[in-house]
């Protein structure tokens, strides 16, 4: 009997002897009518495949992005101050590097969809990817740390920067949840985008405080369309109501979390509180303790600086608490690019009843998110505190009140 063919492989062509001299002949389909399955053709543009040594070189130095990114968050911070126009011109950076990457993301769809594979090997998109969320955090990170009142419910909003910014540096973590956990990764991506439009909007726009969030909320659901759509998968109708109910839900945290959302470009920068206030020098002025009766005879002045990006105009508003209940808010209107910020201040007259107790006057944008506070204590004894005029900068971390460095004194 004839000895049976054997199928060809890579190690033995087509007609070559087998050791005991069956011949070689082609693989043959095992399914009568098998149909032939069409691969997709993987074609990479010569920008892309110059771009994937230099990653690959990158990836060898990629403990060193993280550091660079937060020496550049610094550097904006000051420039902000000293320099806007350099301040801004590293925030625009920041959002064409975000452009860019949606844009290869998006075009890679796009010539997929017509047969052609243009994307980069997914370990240098990841890692592309892992360097601009570095540099997101890092950059925006010295502003939250600087703006953040660590009593309020903005701690819980910056420490999530912070544990995000941890995930981002730690290899590990942040590709096992990138491969793993798609939706983790989807907020993680969302995050970013939120806090970094929450940062460049005022400072190269100008805009206020409440419509750089709403504008930063709409652009988080917009920039998390990708990442919603590869979440979902498909499903028709089903998965476009999913979508939208998602993006709903996303933004509607984000606008009812906004009280613990720190405005990372206005900070208290002085506060002071006083019995008389020299309007023409715009300083407070005078002494007295804070007993009933002094209230009532000659009130009292708050005084704050605030500061803001120049070129900023935004309403805040003084809202006086006592032992923790609203009794009055009044609207100020203060203008950015005062070094040692705009100085605003209330005189409050009316104190009516018992006004014994403790005090609290919060500084607040027209979104409710909180600049800072001024507390004091009303009492007839030794417990009430004393308004002398003095110009005090509000307590923050130990060692990191880095507007110390810019060399400006609060006057």
């Amino acid at each position: 009997m004839d000895p049976q063919p054997l199928e060809c492989s890579a190690r033995r062509p087509v007609g070559a002897p087998h050791p005991d001299n069956r011949p070689c002949v082609p693989p043959v389909s095992r399914f009568e009518g098998a149909r032939t399955v069409a691969v997709k053709e993987t074609v990479t543009p010569p920008i892309l495949a110059r771009l994937e040594p230099l990653v690959t070189r990158l990836r060898r130095y990629h403990w060193a992005w993280p550091p660079i990114a937060f020496v550049l968050g610094l550097l904006g911070f000051f420039l902000v101050n000293r320099q806007q126009w350099l301040g801004g011109v590293l925030a625009l950076g920041l959002v064409l590097t975000w452009a860019l990457l949606i844009i290869e993301s998006v075009a890679s769809k796009w010539l997929s969809r017509r047969g052609r594979n243009a994307a980069l090997p997914r370990a240098a998109a990841t890692f592309i990817a892992q360097m601009v969320h570095q540099e997101t955090l890092f950059f925006c990170l010295p502003f939250f740390l600087a703006t953040t009142i660590w009593t309020s419910g903005q701690a819980v909003f910056t420490g999530l920067l912070i544990a995000c910014s941890i995930l981002a540096i730690l290899d590990p973590l942040y590709f096992g949840l990138s491969n793993r956990h798609r939706w983790l990764y989807f907020l993680l991506h969302s995050l970013c985008v939120f806090v970094v439009m929450l940062v460049t909007l005022p400072i190269m726009l100008s805009l206020t405080t409440g419509e750089s969030l709403v504008l930063s909320i709409l652009a988080m659901m917009f920039f998390s369309l990708p990442s919603v759509l590869g979440l979902l998968g498909s499903g028709g109708v089903t998965r476009w109501l999913a979508m939208v109910g998602l993006l709903i839900i996303l933004g509607g945290i984000a606008w009812t979390g906004r009280t613990w959302i720190p405005p990372a470009t206005l900070w208290l920068s002085g506060s002071a509180l006083s019995p008389g206030f020299d309007t023409a020098a715009r300083e407070p002025s005078g002494s007295m303790v804070l007993t009933p009766q002094a209230l009532r005879s000659r009130g009292l002045y708050v005084y704050t600086a605030i500061r803001a990006p120049r070129g900023l105009r935004e309403k805040i508003y003084h809202v006086w608490r006592h032992d923790g209940n609203v009794v009055e808010r009044i609207a100020l209107v203060i203008h950015g690019g005062r070094d040692q910020g705009y100085r605003a201040w209330t005189h409050k007259q009316n104190f009516s009843g018992e006004p014994e107790g403790r005090w609290q006057v919060d500084v607040i944008t027209q979104t409710g998110q909180r600049i800072g506070s001024v507390r004091f204590t009303v009492a007839a004894n030794d417990d009430a505190t004393v308004a002398d005029g003095r110009i005090q900068r509000p307590p923050g971390i130990p060692g990191w009140n880095i507007r110390h460095v810019l060399g400006k004194n609060v006057e």
